[in-house]
């Protein structure tokens, strides 16, 4: 969690919007830059992941920390469209090299000494730190682009994702992984290419609905965008505002927080928390007013104990090697479903990303019960 905490310290997260637009780009011109982010995160997903599995899964976080703190030395020395567009991509390659590394690294981490169990507890405390550290991120970025403009918001943001990076080294390194041959190689027994080994493991029903289900899952997570547009649209007052995006955030890492009872829970109880989660979103959003925040908080803090619960089954279900490279399969899907978050948005507001909650349960119901029937794989072992 200490990793976690000090990644997402850096100051520039909550200005770097700000820093485009004050460096003349227009507001057309900062959506294309998140959508190149978006993009080549995208793109990097799938080849990050087999990297940290077939490499160093340390060496990946590292690298990660460092591509990172590479962005932000580019905005800050020289900013620009073309720095800026640059940082971006950079940033979109480093974060995916975290992005399915993590997990992988300590549900690992957990097995390795006989706490596989405690995962669905250390992953809820983790994704709570991720929205909790945005508190004293935004009291430094305030502080420091008082005292130093944009420029010293930069370099002290470089200078964290470097502290970051150092803190990765202090991982565990466990040996890269072999391609996989024998029973799920090819013919005579040569070894697989990493896209067909993850085909293989897709093959398994169990694994394949709960990799989709953390896919719709974790897309839903894209309405966290639109939290600070439905606070003003309902009426709270825009001085407000941040406090309010503020409170629901915190809401939600005390949901992510109790994951790990959530984890114990009933899969029908599970169930109802999410489609409770879709109700109250489109109850708040059918109040529309200030105080409907406190029923978009409720609904915010339920969906996120879920979502915990079904990346830990996630984490469950994977055998072999490829660990990461799974993650980022299910992260690849994330980012596609978070595309029908945004789309439902255009066509009708909150009443509408609602429906995408609801429309979550059948599957993962489907998912649980596959899970429950499947027999644990194990032709495979995982050598980590």
């Amino acid at each position: 969690m200490g990793w976690t905490a000090l990644s997402g310290l850096a100051p520039v997260y909550p200005l770097y919007a700000l820093l485009f637009l004050d460096a003349g780009l227009s507001q057309a011109e900062v959506s294309g830059l998140f959508a190149l982010w978006s993009v080549t995160a995208f793109l990097a997903e799938v080849p990050a992941g087999v990297l940290a599995d077939r490499w160093s899964r340390r060496g990946a976080l590292v690298l990660s920390g460092v591509l990172e703190a590479v962005a932000f030395g580019l905005w800050t020395s020289a900013p620009g469209a073309a720095s800026f567009a640059a940082g971006f991509v950079v940033w979109g390659v480093g974060g995916a090299l975290a992005s399915g590394t993590v997990e992988a690294v300590l549900y690992d981490g957990l097995a390795s000494h006989g706490a596989a169990d405690a995962f669905p507890r250390v992953h809820g405390w983790t994704t709570a730190a991720e929205l909790l550290v945005q508190v004293p991120t935004a009291g430094l970025a305030t502080v420091l682009v008082v005292a130093g403009g944009y420029e010293l918001v930069g370099w002290v943001s470089v200078a964290l994702c470097l502290a970051t990076a150092a803190l990765a080294l202090r991982f565990p390194s466990p040996p890269p992984a072999p391609e996989p041959g024998g029973e799920d190689g090819g013919e005579d027994g040569q070894p697989l290419r990493w896209s067909v080994a993850v085909a293989v493991a897709l093959r398994r029903p169990a694994l394949r609905l709960v990799v989709l289900a953390v896919a719709l899952l974790g897309g839903l997570d894209a309405i966290e965008e639109y939290l600070p547009v439905m606070a003003r649209d309902w009426g709270v007052p825009q001085a407000a505002v941040p406090g309010t995006v503020l409170a629901v955030a915190l809401a939600g890492a005390l949901g992510a927080a109790l994951g790990g009872r959530a984890a114990r829970l009933p899969t029908s109880v599970l169930l109802g928390m999410l489609a409770g989660s879709g109700v109250l979103l489109a109850a708040a959003a059918g109040w529309a007013r200030p105080a409907a925040v406190a029923v978009l908080a409720v609904a915010y803090g339920l969906y996120l104990a879920v979502l915990v619960v079904a990346e830990a089954r996630l984490q469950e279900r994977i055998t072999g090697p490829y660990r990461a490279t799974l993650t980022s399969v299910a992260g690849v899907g994330i980012e596609l479903a978070s595309l029908l978050v945004f789309a439902a948005w255009a066509v009708g507001g909150p009443p509408v990303v609602a429906v995408l909650f609801l429309a979550a349960v059948p599957l993962v119901a489907m998912a649980s019960r596959s899970s429950r029937t499947a027999p644990r794989p194990g032709a495979v072992p995982d050598p980590r």
